[in-house]
């Protein structure tokens, strides 16, 4: 089957709110290819490996987390972001990206994939005060150990996860907020969680983590970031009957 180009974006942006949520990045449609889309390819990242792929499989449509354009980057369009945005523009595929929108939505989401991946039940948002909470609160229908909640996330996400922490502590309550969110282990500190699980690390989030007694579970920003884009491929393929193919391409981080 065939979609419109148009159509489609405009049922993601609806579907996903895009419009209603402040981002560092546009989202939905970034470079505009054939008007028609048969086939989309989906990854976390819009990088060189990705489009080459797209090519390859003649796709007519990218679907990616992480786009072009972010803020605060050089606007110039040379290097490697020439090359990418020219063998779009070449093979006439489209560029469609989401970024906090895939991150917040609560069923097909980031947080919600990775969440229902792991078993946790969400409990409600890290950032109540918020207008917006990026990140959610999750609870296990069953305590554990530190240790054994770090060995199911390496065994679910097929990398090694890194745990800061007791390794005997049990752990129910966890705070959540897949890719480069470690900062946000002081919402986890306010709420008196258990846990917290993210993407990334930085040098800081081992002491705040070790003075509060909060755990903190890296399991790499790529890796839990997955599954948002899997899981709004297999929408858009039973919504519009077109071929949708997830490429992961591997990234330690």
């Amino acid at each position: 089957m065939t979609v419109s180009l148009k159509t489609l974006v405009s049922y993601l942006d609806e579907y996903l709110q895009a419009n209603a949520i402040q981002d560092y990045c546009p989202n939905g449609l970034q470079v505009e290819g054939c008007a028609e889309v048969t086939k989309i390819i989906g990854g976390v990242t819009a990088n060189q490996a990705l489009i080459d792929y797209a090519i390859t499989s003649k796709a007519d449509a990218i679907l990616v987390h992480h786009g072009f354009f972010w803020k605060g980057e050089d606007q110039i369009i040379t290097g490697i972001k020439k090359k990418r945005i020219q063998s779009l523009l070449q093979n006439n595929i489209s560029l469609i990206a989401y970024h906090l929108p895939l991150d917040v939505h609560p069923v097909l989401g980031n947080n919600a994939q990775l969440a229902k991946l792991l078993g946790l039940n969400i409990t409600g948002p890290l950032e109540p005060s918020s207008k917006m909470s990026v990140g959610v609160a999750t609870a296990l229908a069953m305590p554990v150990t530190a240790k054994e909640f770090q060995n199911l996330i390496s065994e679910k996400l097929g990398r090694d996860c890194l745990h800061i922490g007791v390794e005997s502590k049990l752990i129910q309550n966890i705070g959540l907020c897949t890719g480069a969110a470690q900062g946000m282990i002081t919402q986890a500190v306010s709420l008196e969680l258990d846990a917290y699980l993210s993407g990334e690390i930085s040098e800081p989030t081992v002491h705040i983590a070790n003075e509060t007694g909060v755990n903190y579970f890296s399991a790499g920003h790529h890796a839990t970031e997955r599954g948002g884009v899997m899981a709004l491929g297999k929408h858009l393929k039973a919504q519009f009957k077109i071929d949708f193919e997830f490429k992961d391409l591997y990234n330690p981080v």
